[in-house]
């Protein structure tokens, strides 16, 4: 969703490849296709303004200006890598608030597939007992 909550942007395999759409919301009624080459994981600026998404190893920017009209940019890359991708269909990443850095995660050079996974339940209250011990 938009930060205005006006626009929905999503990826969609429905042209026969994974591609990024804006829809107003909650009308749905027209469709804008964003990405010009493939796309994952679409993610807003904070402001509303710019619309950031991945395509394999590059972060793509696309200006967006909502409105009557929706206008859009021609997609730039903004910076290329080897980083995670989610798989849930949420983006694996985030921006900050003035647009300029990104916290992603990237894989070690040497990365194993997990094996397994711990969960910790109650930290909160073992942190404020911990705390508490001086």
């Amino acid at each position: 969703m938009s930060p205005d909550g006006r626009w929905l942007a999503y990826d969609s395999d429905e042209s026969g490849r994974s591609e990024i759409y804006v829809r107003p919301f909650p009308r749905l009624d027209d469709k804008w296709k964003i990405s010009t080459d493939g796309g994952n994981e679409p993610l807003w600026s904070r402001d509303g303004k710019e619309l950031f998404y991945r395509i394999a190893d590059k972060m793509m920017a696309v200006s967006v200006a909502p409105g009557t009209v929706f206008a859009v940019a021609v997609p730039k890359m903004v910076f290329d890598g080897r980083y995670q991708f989610s798989g849930t269909g949420v983006s694996a990443y985030d921006v900050s608030l003035d647009g300029r850095r990104f916290l992603i995660v990237q894989p070690a050079a040497d990365a194993q597939p997990a094996t397994q996974i711990h969960i910790v339940l109650n930290w909160f209250s073992e942190l404020q007992q911990r705390a508490l011990v001086k």
